[in-house]
């Protein structure tokens, strides 16, 4: 069974995906499509590359999956494809790839043919069709000239403090920061730490989930993709806390 994963900026209310999806079933009929989202922030590649990020691993390998964002608004961002860990990716040369897997072979990066004659739908049609049919992503274009490549936000750290940033905030208001437990860990060293989300009140000590608190009662815990979550039980941090995509986390360790 061959599945097919979209995650796109494309929006749920208009006709895009759904045209996306007939172009892909014209050329691929029994394949399964798999929608992650299509609800990234419009033209957003840092959000993007969080979605691929942590999703594309949980599925099979031979898994195709076609990330859609930022694509229709520079003509250099044009449609790549490649293999990476088994999987197949599709999607715009626009750095977001770059974000997601910081060891891609450049040479590898398959740029795909006769871009210029068609609209984006076609393009990925065809190169369904080749997929499809078993030709190696080799026959799908040529490489990549240039392979566009962007710097991911990493959390500043010192010796007692560490300095992270929101990176997501989910249908719960649930907030995601840019921390993994293996960086918080290292830098901890067994100390007692702080977690400021304002100038008072931190959190000290971590949950291992929601429940672990009274309802009302604000938590923190690394998530199921291992990053740092500030959240209330029941409630919504990101509007009773005031934070927002792109703020500051701070964590003092002593």
């Amino acid at each position: 069974m061959s599945i097919i994963t979209l995650t796109t900026d494309f929006g749920s209310k208009d006709y895009y995906v759904a045209l996306l999806k007939g172009h892909i079933l014209r050329a691929f009929p029994k394949v399964t499509i798999i929608d992650i989202t299509h609800d990234i922030s419009a033209h957003d590649i840092m959000e993007g590359a969080f979605f691929l990020k942590s999703t594309y691993n949980s599925f099979p390998k031979g898994t195709i999956h076609f990330v859609g964002v930022n694509t229709f608004y520079d003509s250099a961002n044009r449609l790549l494809v490649f293999n990476h860990d088994d999987f197949t990716f599709i999607g715009p040369n626009n750095g977001l790839f770059s974000l997601v897997l910081t060891d891609l072979v450049e040479e590898r990066i398959i740029e795909i043919a006769d871009q210029d004659l068609l609209d984006i739908y076609d393009v990925v049609e065809n190169v369904m069709q080749g997929l499809s049919a078993g030709s190696p992503i080799s026959k799908l274009g040529r490489p990549v000239e240039r392979f566009e490549t962007k710097i991911n936000l990493q959390p500043v750290i010192s010796p007692n403090q560490i300095r992270a940033t929101i990176m997501y905030v989910d249908h719960f208001g649930n907030v995601i920061v840019n921390l993994s437990k293996n960086v918080f860990e290292e830098v901890r060293q067994n100390r007692n730490f702080a977690i400021y989300y304002k100038s008072d009140d931190p959190v000290l000590k971590l949950s291992n989930r929601y429940n672990n608190v009274m309802i009302g009662d604000v938590c923190a815990f690394f998530n199921s993709i291992d990053l740092l979550e500030i959240a209330i039980r029941m409630g919504n941090a990101s509007e009773l806390l005031g934070l927002n995509k792109t703020e500051t986390i701070q964590i003092d360790f002593f």
